[in-house]
């Protein structure tokens, strides 16, 4: 038996992985670094292209979730995540270079994975294929997919935050504080008084934005704005959301500032700090201008601008089953951020779930039964596959897709139950369907 997996991010890594850790022969094609996408900028399996972070470890988030779901279910990135990560805090922040080096080393040394450095255009020749292109798919192989499940791709616009070189900034201006009060050490704050915010919310409404020369109109995440849009909303906007200043007192001070930029160390050296929350479409002179308008801010450099990107995904519940297979193809495979889910853990989710079940066909000559919906897994499988509306979007890891409780408790402690439940249930479905396949 081979499985073909076209693309290496976190999904195709993963699976690629946990395939090749069952002893079945996987051929692994990515195009990287011959050609490259808008956000990559190397050849590395698994790249992290834009935060550093992957979210919540707490069990009262749903990220945090699902990430213990995927430590019981034997994630390998997910292990890879841990050992390099530069915070032991609320949130799994990786050193992103030193972790696509141990993923992309694990990978080049496996006897199990072909590694295949070209574009694809077409389904490989295999037993199984899995499509794990991302967001980003090229065009070429994008209109071969048109041409297979018809015109239902649907587009919207991520943004990229900025990152800054720490010796360019003035720490004198800042103060290193996690608004949780967890890790200190990786966050460092710029609080404003009501005066300056006013004056920096008034610059990125003016600014200049670049304008990609795509026909598309923009649509963007939600949960991932462009800072200049949100400034455009009012001018509270950004202090509700990104720059708020929840937690986060100046050492010796009982109040508030009116609001915070927060920076968090992208590397374990402290070299590297990005703008939390500062995804941004700003032309480069202008984030030059505004960002340095921030105090300490005045002679920051850039190692990395923000910018925008197309992302692309498919309108999964009309054309993929419950298993994530081509409705007209059920050797054909779907997973990652293609498939309609958001973020760096989710990715690796997919990646890991698809794995599991071409296992299972290969082990057992039948799929298993689907994760239920009380766990982060089942309901966020279900959700991208049995979407009721037309108006299919990419969705995150949430409590509130999750099978509900059915009495009286609420808030964390309604949260506390449903992670609890969870991590039971995905359990026992794990002992049911993959106790025996390896």
């Amino acid at each position: 038996m081979k499985v073909a997996i076209i693309g290496g991010g976190l999904a195709g890594s993963e699976c690629a992985l946990n395939l090749a850790r069952a002893s079945i022969d996987v051929v692994l094609y990515e195009m990287r670094p011959e050609k490259l996408t808008p956000a990559h900028r190397t050849g590395h399996f698994a790249e992290l292209v834009c935060s550093n972070s992957l979210k919540s470890t707490e069990l009262h988030n749903a990220h945090g979730v699902l990430k213990r779901e995927m430590e019981i279910l034997d994630s390998i990135l997910l292990e890879f995540a841990k050992l390099t990560a530069i915070s032991s805090g609320r949130a799994l922040v990786v050193d992103r270079e030193m972790f696509s080096a141990k993923v992309s080393e694990l990978i080049s040394s496996s006897p199990k994975i072909e590694v295949v450095r070209n574009e694809v255009t077409e389904f490989p020749e295999a037993d199984y294929v899995v499509v794990a292109t991302g967001p980003l798919t090229s065009g070429s192989f994008a209109d071969y997919l048109k041409k297979i499940v018809g015109d239902r791709f649907l587009n919207f616009y991520d943004a990229v935050a900025p990152v800054i070189y720490s010796e360019s900034i003035n720490l004198s201006k800042m103060y290193f504080k996690d608004r949780h009060g967890m890790d200190d050490s990786i966050y460092l704050n710029i609080p404003l008084n009501k005066e300056d915010y006013l004056q920096f919310v008034e610059a990125l409404r003016k600014a200049e934005i670049y304008e990609p020369h795509l026909r598309e109109d923009k649509d963007y995440f939600e949960a991932c704005l462009p800072i200049e849009v949100m400034a455009k909303r009012g001018d509270d906007t950004l202090r509700c959301g990104p720059m708020r200043p929840d937690g986060l007192n100046p050492p010796g001070e009982n109040r508030e500032p009116y609001a915070v930029v927060q920076l968090r160390a992208e590397n374990r050296e402290r070299t590297l700090y990005s703008l939390v929350g500062f995804q941004t479409q700003l032309k480069i002179v202008e984030q030059e201008k505004v960002f340095r308008m921030l105090p300490g801010m005045e002679k920051a450099e850039f190692a990395v601008y923000g910018k925008i990107h197309r992302n692309t995904y498919l309108n999964s519940p009309k054309i993929l089953d419950n298993y994530l297979r081509l409705n007209s193809m059920d050797r054909v495979f779907f997973a990652g951020q293609l498939v309609g889910t958001e973020g760096y853990v989710e990715a690796i989710w997919g990646g890991l779930l698809v794995s599991y079940f071409i296992i299972h066909l290969i082990r057992k000559k039948s799929l298993p039964e689907l994760p239920p919906l009380t766990t982060m897994t089942g309901a966020l499988l279900d959700y991208i596959t049995h979407y009721p509306y037309e108006d299919f979007k990419p969705m995150n890891a949430n409590f509130g897709i999750i099978s509900q409780v059915h009495f009286r408790i609420k808030g964390r402690d309604r949260r506390i139950y449903k992670a609890q439940r969870a991590l039971r249930d995905i359990a026992l479905w794990k002992e049911r369907n993959l106790s025996e396949i390896f």
